[in-house]
């Protein structure tokens, strides 16, 4: 099977492979071990090494179409953008057809146009993954909701099975709920957290940017600090709030007991999370959060939002704490301290829970797709 994936990743190549971002690679990979071919049709950049959180496409057969990456925030953009879709719709259609089976990632640029392509080619037999947040109350962009009314319409995408994380109403018959894995059950081993009364540890795993709101995890482990508990926070992830952290850190004396270690290897992300007691993350937007997913899955209890399918998640607070502006996470954890027995519960429940969703699992829901 000559396997088609469109994706907005920007790829690098080094030393004769193709590296794209860590988790996305290592699903593409899954799906990979049942196609004969698989064919990458992305951007590629300049960049001579892949980032730490990179990986390899692990197929004997990739075979990498290149085109050009485009976004459209002024006017200005305006002339590379339609270049680049002239370019992506001409290569995407040629390449279609010579495939058996086109896969599409969405939402973005790249798959709005594969979901226009697709409209063409009702014979083929299609697989969609929306990585965004499907639930169709929550504000996203124009071209988001475009896409999510194509991948929607029966009439519209024919042999196609779309892949969406949560269960919502008004959800075609061609929608499926699905998930994320990222560990196998050779990592479920029994999870060790020294007791909260010896020191909290707080962990923030993600971008560093204001949609992921860091502040927040650093505000929270402030806040415990003044009043007078042993703490610490690890920073796991890179962007423009890295400096601004440091910079409240050296400004409020806290920086002993915080960690900024930029983007990390998977296996540095799992010793984080297999110590940590809560994980803060306060986003704005998600698809499926794969930090909160894998801090359930060390037992790590997820102080975080109710967007997309985080409720569903958590069992709407029964796995971790869904919060809000008028929230105190200090308080909550301050709560836990003096009741042990209540944080061990909601730990269990949480790990209990993800550890479901394993790779085998995962890869067993993908051959049946295919």
């Amino acid at each position: 099977m000559r396997f088609l994936v469109y994706s907005h990743v920007i790829h690098t190549k080094f030393d004769g492979k193709f590296f794209g971002y860590g988790p996305y690679v290592k699903e593409m990979n899954i799906w990979g071990k049942h196609v004969s071919e698989l064919w990458i049709l992305a951007p590629l950049s300049k960049e001579e090494k892949p980032d730490p959180i990179d990986l390899a496409y692990q197929h004997q057969k990739v075979r990498f179409i290149k085109v050009p990456s485009f976004q459209i925030k002024s006017l200005k953009d305006a002339p590379n953008a339609v270049w680049a879709c002239l370019v992506i719709l001409s290569k995407g259609f040629f390449y279609s057809l010579r495939a058996d089976h086109l896969h599409l990632r969405c939402p973005g640029n790249m798959g709005l146009l594969a979901c226009l392509i697709q409209i063409l080619l009702p014979w083929k037999s299609k697989t969609a993954k929306y990585a965004g947040n499907w639930d169709p109350k929550a504000n996203k962009p124009w071209s988001y909701k475009l896409q999510q009314g194509i991948l929607n319409s029966r009439f519209l995408t024919h042999k196609m099975k779309v892949l969406a994380y949560g269960e919502w109403e008004g959800q075609s018959s061609n929608i499926l709920p699905f998930f994320t894995a990222t560990y196998s059950e050779r990592d479920i081993v029994p999870i060790k957290k020294e007791p909260l009364s010896k020191g909290i540890n707080l962990v923030f795993v993600g971008s560093m940017t204001e949609n992921k709101s860091p502040q927040t995890a650093y505000q929270v482990y402030k806040s415990l600090r003044r009043k007078g508990f042993v703490v610490s926070l690890d920073f796991l992830g890179k962007g423009p709030e890295l400096d601004v952290i440091r910079a409240l850190a050296k400004k409020d004396d806290l920086s002993d007991g915080i960690k900024l270690w930029g983007n990390v290897e998977a296996s540095k992300v799992k010793e984080v999370l297999q110590k940590a007691h809560f994980l803060v993350f306060v986003s704005k937007s998600e698809g499926w959060p794969k930090a909160v997913a894998e801090a359930m899955f060390w037992g790590c209890v997820p102080i975080t939002t109710p967007v997309s399918c985080v409720p569903q998640m958590l069992n709407f607070g029964e796995r971790g704490f869904l919060i809000d502006e008028n929230s105190d996470p200090a308080k909550i954890i301050s709560d836990l301290i003096k009741s042990e027995s209540n944080f061990t519960e909601i730990s269990e429940k949480a790990s209990s829970w993800s550890r479901k969703y394993t790779l085998e699992y995962f890869e067993e829901e993908i051959q049946k797709l295919l």
